[in-house]
């Protein structure tokens, strides 16, 4: 009997093989989302739950500036159609490592504007600053939102510079989270 050859079973292990690359060496991370309504604005607070790695920790350690961008968006939901931006921010947090001086220097903007710049000498302490200290952010004024509809926030974040060793055409993000809540008057 001749021995056949199943013309799918080669997609199927490009597909599995591409996979593997895809997610090999990632690691789960988790990003929390809270939106907070409130006289006339929504009020964010998120967080990266990621622990500090050894190649980031050197990356840093090298004097090399490391970046989180959080893109935050609030959205409409709907049930028919794309769902609604109805604004959105970009918060970067940036640390830098002066090897001369053995401090850190974290620098955080809203929308390409410094917001806050600080300097540390510990190490966790700047990482919470790039990862953790997001709370109750006015990132939404003035937006008008209809009473008793649904909405959410997405935040999408992403890092430079980015360790990966297989190279995408197109960027992703790092970690999203989003948060749904119902507007009430």
């Amino acid at each position: 009997m001749a021995w056949t050859q199943n013309p799918i079973m080669p997609v199927r292990a490009s597909f599995l093989l591409f996979a593997a690359l895809m997610l090999g060496g990632q690691a789960a991370q988790t990003l929390q989302v809270t939106p907070l309504p409130r006289d006339g604005e929504v009020l964010v607070s998120f967080k990266l739950d990621e622990a500090l790695t050894d190649p980031i920790k050197d990356a840093i350690q090298s004097g090399l500036s490391v970046k989180f961008v959080y893109k935050i968006e609030l959205r409409r939901a709907s049930p028919a159609w794309f769902d609604r931006t109805i604004s959105q921010a970009v918060v970067a947090a940036t640390v830098k490592y002066d090897n001369l001086t053995r401090r850190y220097s974290v620098t955080r903007t809203l929308n390409g504007n410094i917001e806050w710049a600080d300097s540390t000498t510990h190490e966790d302490e700047a990482w919470r600053w790039l990862t953790s200290d997001f709370a109750r952010m006015s990132l939404f004024r003035g937006v008008s939102l209809e009473p008793n509809a649904e909405y959410y926030v997405r935040v999408r974040a992403n890092a430079s510079p980015r360790n990966s060793s297989f190279l995408w055409p197109w960027s992703a993000d790092d970690a999203v989270g989003l948060a749904k809540f119902t507007f009430v008057r």
